[in-house]
């Protein structure tokens, strides 16, 4: 049966609440007492852990819609305690053999509990616990003979909860750039940067990720790990034929593999894209601060100014008129080449991008010789190593030379090139031996010797 059929109607009534925030605040108190207490609580010790909250905070509680004049004579304690009895966030169990009144939290309640400590907790350390989750899990299902598919299920739902975590970083980017550009004093926008970017994202989230390695740290030994148990089929029969067994036969191994495989691609594109709005935003932080440092002085920020303040309103060629008279808006500097807006490149559309590629004419052998000479590869001391590796008698032949790759091939070529250097230490005998064609690669005879001092 599903949870949610569980909830009763006035449930809801929490989140409609003028209380709100006291009774969510209550909760998160009494599941922490719940959980220290082994998850059972008497109506005592609630109202007593109800009263320290109220002392600590002093919260003022006021009047719901459903409580009658009996409830507001009972204490703010006995009253948040009703209030989440009567809704159905708690509940209670009355045990007849000792007389006492127990107060237990419903599954479903417990989930919203969950989420409101979530919700008020700074930390960001799951994405750590996932990943040696992920990690463990992975690795007990190889070695482990009671294995089922049951673990490799966690581990794939530990993978996806991985990559929400992830998302939700990655969504939540865009309001620090928001409050970035609400700033207007340099003092502002430095301690937005130091204490809400800096201790918000790098030290608790992107630090994570980054300057501990949590995730390459696993990366490379959890795909090793699938690449271990996809290869061995034998192994894989073994799963199958015990999960045939079990009676488990909602997802096969293979399948649950490449989702989990899958799943570690996608969450490293996404930690790519986080390195990006990273770099985007210490980028927009420079920018900014220059800005706020340089506008009353340069001419290019105090003219941004006057744009922003005539289309913020009023008549545009009144202010301009205004502005001619107290400035002379022809100086050199603001006529300057570089204009304040730079115009986008247009797109090219769907046709021309299907039209055909032209043609790459075939480059001739100068051609070849400058585009590696420009790529510089090789440097003086391999070339004259690869000549003197394939000498023999003090003769390097190329026709009885084997090229095995492209390496030994552009060596070749690179070779020939020095050797028509002046200060080269070698030079190629003039001889018409024509070409050799071998292993897919065509180039001429030619013998290498050295020169004569």
């Amino acid at each position: 049966m599903q949870l949610i059929q569980e909830i009763p109607d006035a449930f809801w009534s929490l989140f409609r609440s003028v209380n709100r925030e006291i009774y969510i605040e209550a909760l998160l108190c009494i599941n922490e007492e719940y959980q220290y207490s082994n998850y059972f609580l008497t109506r005592e010790v609630c109202l007593q852990v109800l009263s320290d909250m109220n002392a600590r905070k002093r919260f003022e509680l006021l009047t719901e819609e459903s409580e009658t004049e009996a409830d507001m004579l009972e204490t703010p304690s006995s009253r948040i305690l009703g209030w989440l009895l009567r809704t159905g966030w708690l509940k209670r169990i009355e045990d007849y053999h000792t007389l006492v009144t127990n107060i237990v939290i419903p599954d479903y309640s417990a989930v919203f509990i969950d989420g409101f400590e979530r919700l008020n907790s700074d930390e960001m350390e799951e994405t750590d616990i996932y990943i040696q989750n992920v990690y463990a899990t992975l690795f007990s299902f190889q070695n482990d003979p009671r294995t089922s598919l049951g673990m490799l299920r966690t581990a794939l739902v530990n993978t996806r909860r991985l990559n929400k975590a992830l998302q939700d970083m990655l969504h939540n980017m865009d309001k620090f750039f928001g409050r970035l550009l609400d700033q207007e004093s340099y003092g502002d926008l430095l301690k937005e940067h130091l204490h809400g970017y800096v201790e918000e994202i790098v030290r608790k989230k992107y630090h994570i990720l980054k300057t501990s390695d949590n995730f390459y740290i696993y990366k490379m030994d959890i795909k090793r790990c699938i690449r271990q148990m996809r290869e061995d089929t034998e192994w894989i029969e073994k799963v199958r034929r015990q999960a045939k067994l079990m009676g488990d036969t909602k997802n096969d191994v293979l399948e649950l593999l490449e989702l989990i495989d899958r799943g570690f691609d996608d969450i490293e594109h996404r930690i790519s894209n986080m390195d990006k709005e990273h770099t985007k935003y210490v980028r927009a932080t420079v920018t900014r601060l220059h800005y706020l440092l340089s506008s009353e002085t340069d001419t290019k920020g105090l003219v941004t100014k006057l744009l922003n303040r005539i289309s913020a309103g009023g008549d545009p060629e009144e202010m301009l008129r205004k502005t001619g008279e107290r400035m002379n808006l022809s100086l050199v500097e603001m006529l300057s080449e570089k204009s304040l807006y730079r115009r986008r490149k247009s797109r090219k559309g769907f046709i021309s991008r299907m039209a055909e590629d032209e043609e790459t004419p075939e480059l001739n052998r100068e051609a070849v010789l400058k585009l590696n000479r420009i790529q510089v590869r090789y440097g003086r001391e391999q070339i004259e190593e690869f000549i003197e590796e394939h000498m023999e008698e003090e003769i390097m032949d190329t026709s009885r030379l084997r090229i095995e790759n492209e390496e030994m091939f552009e060596k070749l070529i690179l070779a020939y090139d020095y050797s028509t250097r002046k200060n080269s230490r070698y030079a190629v005998l003039e001889e018409d031996a024509g070409m050799v064609e071998r292993d897919g690669y065509r180039y001429p005879a030619l013998k290498f010797v050295r020169r004569s001092v």
